[in-house]
């Protein structure tokens, strides 16, 4: 039975696209660089905020114009990240449901980990037991490690696990975790690219989660 379920946080808990992309702009312009659409900063962002800025970022610029955007867009962002984001209808409801039959609920993000803590605090408060997000020690996904160190602190076995995200970098994940995946429609990749990186089961909408799980 499947008493643990790991999510991912932006694009499947938490819309935070266009914070994602008002920071990114920030950064972008306060270093003199272009600004970006909505569009790209989504096609952008799920491997961390270094691969956010150096695809946002033109190719030829050096490691010292990135390092510069990261921290501007980690200050910008830190003060910013509440003003659009917002949980995806039928979220809250998931989580309760979830908490109210006693499932043990992770959160595993490439956000920088201050970030991802913050946001579940004011977000979610006590229905998410474990953030995790990225930090020294810990490789980001889709290394298996941060869904490792959620399973330990939890003292969740793997196959009592699912886990939940958006973008072929989460089911990548599972599979390296050696657990079960479900893909979700509505966060910041297409249907095609989950099926394709080895989703077990798609879920079109958050409750479909629970008639997965059979909870």
């Amino acid at each position: 039975m499947k008493n643990t379920f790991i999510f991912d946080l932006d694009g499947t808990l938490l819309n935070t696209i266009n914070d994602l992309a008002d920071s990114t702009n920030f950064a972008l312009e306060k270093n003199g660089y272009k600004k970006r659409t909505v569009e790209e900063v989504r096609s952008f962002v799920g491997e961390g905020v270094r691969k956010l800025m150096v695809r946002a970022l033109p190719n030829d610029v050096d490691d010292s114009v990135i390092d510069q955007c990261i921290k501007d867009f980690k200050e910008y962002y830190s003060k910013n990240m509440r003003n659009k984001t917002a949980p995806y209808e039928g979220i809250m409801e998931l989580l309760k449901t979830l908490k109210d039959n006693n499932m043990k609920v992770g959160v595993v993000s490439n956000k920088f980990d201050r970030a991802v803590k913050e946001l579940c605090k004011d977000y979610f408060g006590d229905l998410i037991d474990i953030a995790v997000g990225e930090r020294e020690g810990i490789a980001k996904k889709p290394a298996p490690d941060s869904v490792f160190e959620a399973l330990r602190i939890l003292d969740s076995k793997k196959e009592c696990v699912l886990y939940i995200g958006d973008s072929d970098t989460d089911m990548e994940t599972a599979k390296n975790a050696g657990v079960d995946s479900i893909g979700v429609t509505w966060g910041f990749r297409d249907r095609e690219v989950l099926i394709e990186t080895g989703a077990k089961y798609i879920a079109e909408k958050p409750l479909d989660i629970l008639e997965i799980s059979k909870i």
